[in-house]
C-alpha cells in the first residue's frame, strides 16, 4: 500500500470513499445531505493536506491534515481519516494514522488531536489508543447517532516530540 499526497485526478476515489461515509452519518459532524461537490470541498479544502491510500491504483482511503487551531494553536495538527467500505479490516486506517503522524513530525507539529470522535465508533477509538492516542476529554451527548441517539464524543491527543 502506497500513501501519497491527493491529486486532482484521486477526486473520483475520494468522493467513493467519503460519500458513503458522510450519508451515514455516524462517525461525522457533517451535513449528511451535503451535495458531491461540497463534500469534496470539505475533505480537499485550500486549509488541508489531503492524502490518498492506494493498492495497485484503487484508492482504498484518505486522510486529511491541518493546524487545529491557528495563531498560538497552530503547533498542534488535526486530521480525519476515512477507508473505503470494501477495505475494512485490512489496515488501511492504521497505515494512514501512521504516515500522519510521521508527516506531522516532519512538518514540525508537536501534538495531534481529534476533536470529536463519536463514542459508538469503537474501533476508531480502539484504533487511536493503540497508536497512542489518549481520551483527554469527554463531551456529553454531543452526537446525534441516527441509531443509538445522543451519544458522547472524545477528544483525544497524543504528543508527537
Amino acid at each position: 500500500m502506497r500513501i501519497r499526497n491527493a491529486e486532482e485526478r484521486d477526486a473520483q476515489g475520494i468522493i467513493e470513499i467519503i460519500l458513503p461515509v458522510i450519508r451515514a452519518g455516524e462517525t461525522y459532524t457533517i451535513d449528511r445531505d451535503m451535495s458531491e461537490y461540497d463534500a469534496l470541498m470539505y475533505w480537499t479544502g485550500p486549509d488541508k493536506e489531503t492524502f490518498v491510500a492506494e493498492e495497485d491504483g484503487v484508492i482504498l482511503g484518505t486522510y486529511y491534515m491541518r493546524t487545529n487551531q491557528s495563531g498560538g494553536g497552530r503547533h498542534v495538527c488535526n486530521c480525519g481519516y476515512m477507508t473505503h467500505a470494501s477495505a475494512t479490516g485490512r489496515g488501511v486506517a492504521r497505515r494512514m494514522c501512521e504516515h500522519s503522524l510521521q508527516h506531522a513530525v516532519a512538518r514540525g507539529f508537536r501534538a495531534m488531536q481529534f476533536n470529536f470522535v463519536v463514542s459508538t465508533n469503537e474501533r476508531a477509538v480502539r484504533l487511536w489508543q493503540s497508536l497512542g492516542f489518549e481520551i483527554v476529554g469527554r463531551i456529553p451527548e454531543a452526537f446525534q447517532h441516527p441509531v443509538h441517539g445522543y451519544v458522547d464524543a472524545l477528544v483525544m491527543h497524543r504528543r508527537l516530540s
